[in-house]
């Protein structure tokens, strides 16, 4: 959990964080989640997070930090994980007593103790029945900006309600992670903003309204659970008293929605219509700024933060930085510096030589193993002399990633 305080002329006056296993040692989480044994269900849990916030704050207000001076809050959490709280439990969050830390008064109001978290693909069953309720994989993400996946929401949803229809039944309201922690400091159920809320397979994005053929597929009275959508940038009303009397907050500041992650780094890195943003990590991420999407079974649509009238493309290319560490491993001695010297020496386009590498299965698209070509079109093998393959390796990253934006109705300005 991270904090960062900034002020007018947007420089950073506080920042902090709370690092769960090493921090809140008795979860005894790693990595912050549990892998259950079937290693498919992965969560975290509720509580750990809401401790955390309750230290957090703690720190923030040992160093002396002014309270009082915050005019506005808002946050991102991670997309896909959901809480499920139990019914009655409104009434606690509302009229939780400021002599508590939030973990001890809210500790009962979870029908669900573990929520299922991003990392969870346990819900392959529930993702076929979803797409054949709605007549195809592609006609669902036609409706909701992505195919059934196994981490979104409403199949997550629709395997608590089959496997446990009684913990259902005592569930009131369900959050994603962003609209939960909003929650906390309104003292009141936040709602699921557009851009979080079309990582669920659940929203029409579209219309920005619940979809109902979906909400039928995953569980009965789901949209009561779920409560209404509202834009990313909405202001969702003043901090809980609980805040100004515990830490000192002014009871005038204001509690922005929270989004998740991805959409909030497409807002922080400042992109705007025709920009795109890439995430070189263990998976490779694309940003893009979308006027007239056209979903497909590869990628995800979701509504944009910034502007509720435009979208987002997400892209996710499992085979990044691993595989090119394992080219430069290979062809460059380790050195990325050497790396960089092969690359230069060749020439954009790599005389019609192309690769595409592929180590583990990829996302996007759904291929795996090493595929060399030649300028005739012709398969190579064994490899390429190493600068061709190293330039091969990194036209191959970027075309396919510029394909796969197109699809999904992309524009390079010229």
């Amino acid at each position: 959990l991270k904090v960062i305080a900034i002020d007018e002329q947007l420089r950073v006056i506080y920042e902090d964080n709370v690092h769960f296993d090493k921090d809140l040692p008795e979860f005894k989480t790693q990595g912050g989640v549990y892998i259950h044994s079937d290693r498919l269900t992965v969560t975290s849990p509720v509580l750990m997070w809401v401790k955390a916030l309750d230290m957090i704050l703690e720190k923030m207000k040992s160093s002396g930090f002014d309270f009082s001076q915050v005019r506005a809050m808002s946050g991102a959490g991670q997309q896909h994980g959901s809480v499920y709280w139990k019914k009655g439990s409104i009434q606690i969050l509302k009229n939780a007593s400021s002599e508590l830390p939030l973990h001890q008064s809210l500790k009962g109001c979870f029908s669900v103790s573990d929520s299922p978290i991003w990392m969870d693909s346990s819900t392959a069953s529930q993702c076929r029945a979803l797409e054949k309720a709605l007549g195809g994989a592609q006609h669902l993400a036609s409706v909701t900006g992505s195919r059934a996946y196994e981490r979104f929401t409403g199949n997550q949803i629709a395997k608590i309600y089959s496997q446990n229809p009684e913990v259902y039944k005592q569930t009131e309201r369900i959050s994603l992670v962003s609209s939960f922690a909003a929650s906390l400091f309104l003292g009141a159920y936040a709602p699921i903003d557009y851009s979080d809320g079309s990582g669920m397979n659940l929203l029409q994005i579209w219309e920005k309204a619940w979809s109902k053929p979906c909400l039928d597929a995953c569980a009965p009275g789901l949209e009561e659970r779920l409560g209404c959508p509202v834009p990313s940038h909405s202001v969702l009303g003043p901090i809980s008293p609980y805040y100004s009397q515990r830490y000192g907050f002014s009871p005038d500041c204001k509690i922005v929605a929270f989004t998740g992650d991805n959409p909030a780094s497409l807002a922080g890195m400042r992109l705007q219509e025709g920009d795109i943003a890439i995430s070189l990590g263990t998976s490779d991420t694309l940003f893009l700024w979308i006027q007239e999407p056209t979903p497909a079974l590869e990628g995800h649509i979701l509504c944009n933060p910034v502007d509720s009238q435009t979208y987002m493309a997400l892209l996710c290319f499992k085979n990044g930085s691993l595989m090119r560490e394992r080219i430069r491993d290979e062809c460059a001695s380790g050195s990325w510096d050497e790396f960089a010297k092969a690359l230069s020496s060749t020439v954009a386009g790599n005389s019609g030589n192309l690769g595409f590498y592929f180590d583990v299965m990829e996302i996007t698209p759904e291929a795996v193993g090493i595929h060399r070509f030649n300028r005739d079109n012709q398969k190579v093998v064994p490899r390429f002399p190493k600068e061709v393959e190293i330039r091969a390796l990194i036209e191959g990253q970027f075309m396919a990633k510029r394909i796969h934006a197109e699809k999904l109705g992309y524009k390079v300005c010229k």
